[in-house]
């Protein structure tokens, strides 16, 4: 398997990447990110509107700007590509990229479902081709530190975790208007694949693959045509109980998850800022760990490392097919 071969992928210093899609999470998360990781180049930015792509291309000084997708994807002075638009395209562009033969990022969530992920996994496998999504959160040392705690069992044996996560509607959800990420065609889940797509890939990455997970999803506030609440459970291969709620229609904000273990308990948040917290018998330790300014720094960095063969990237391909499996369990979609 390419994805867990620990040798370099590319002999060259410089690494010229083409970016498929110029929405707001390439503006400040990630595009920045890959511009300052030493040895990369955003050498080309795509958009179907010609005026945004110019427009973007010259405030992020990126030297070539097109509207078709083909003269970045067969363009052989790009040597990889990151795809940044919406997630009913991400198939397409991402066997459309397997096939030129180039290494590839993909934005979370990897696809609308479990089967388009898994048809992009095996494309990439098949041509032995290095194969990256956005779950970014395995890199920051926020959540490196609460692993760091898992591992040397500061909290002891770990038996459950349960994660809140609410939000208000907001000023796009009450006014009607379109909005891709409740779109049930594109995101039959809404928010929940958007955002607890992060937390339930990171969980997994905390506390090991998960074995059976299922849920109810509907929709309640009918602000929009996909989910808007939805409840979960899941139990990982090691035996941790997990249970989660998502309610997208509430008073107020949560983002609150709390693992339990036969010594302790971790407190933090998976999308919000805040202290990271360990509670034992020896007392509370709470930490800042802030994010960079650009969230993909990290992420960014370890995608150079695999490519040097310098260790693993923690947000594969494999990972991420498994975090649409969990999803489409909990939705009931499998």
């Amino acid at each position: 398997m390419t994805e867990s071969l620990n040798t370099p992928f590319f002999k060259k210093s410089s690494i010229r990447w083409g970016v498929i899609g110029c929405g707001s999470v390439t503006e400040k998360k990630s595009v920045p990110a890959y511009q300052q990781t030493e040895g990369f180049e955003v050498a080309m930015i795509m958009c179907r509107n010609a005026s945004r792509a110019k427009d973007y291309a010259e405030r992020h000084k990126v030297p070539f700007w097109t509207t078709d997708a083909r003269a970045v994807i067969e363009n052989p002075e790009i040597d990889a590509v990151y795809i940044a638009t919406p997630p009913d395209s991400h198939k397409d562009y991402a066997l459309w990229v397997a096939k030129a033969g180039k290494p590839c990022c993909i934005e979370k969530p990897m696809a609308p479902n479990f089967h388009n992920c898994e048809e992009i996994y095996k494309a990439f496998l098949d041509r032995e081709l290095p194969l990256f999504v956005a779950y970014y959160r395995r890199s920051l040392p926020r959540f490196l530190k609460i692993k760091e705690w898992l591992d040397t069992k500061q909290i002891g044996t770990v038996q459950q975790i349960h994660w809140v996560k609410t939000k208000q509607p907001n000023d796009l959800d009450l006014s009607g208007k379109y909005n891709w990420r409740t779109d049930a065609s594109i995101a039959l889940g809404g928010y929940f694949d958007d955002l607890a797509s992060h937390g339930l890939d990171l969980f997994t990455f905390l506390l090991g693959p998960i074995k059976s997970a299922n849920g109810k999803a509907s929709n309640e506030g009918d602000l929009y045509s996909a989910y808007d609440t939805i409840t979960g459970s899941w139990v990982h291969e090691n035996g941790v109980v997990g249970k989660g709620n998502w309610n997208f229609l509430a008073q107020n904000r949560e983002d609150s998850v709390e693992i339990i273990g036969t010594e302790g308990r971790i407190l933090f948040s998976v999308l919000d800022e805040a202290p990271i917290e360990l509670i034992t018998k020896s007392g509370r330790q709470s930490l800042e760990i802030q994010h960079p300014v650009h969230i993909q720094k990290y992420h960014a960095e370890n995608i150079k490392k695999h490519f040097k063969g310098e260790g693993i990237h923690p947000s594969i391909g494999k990972s991420g097919v498994h975090t649409s499996w969990v999803m489409d369990s909990i939705l009931g979609k499998l």
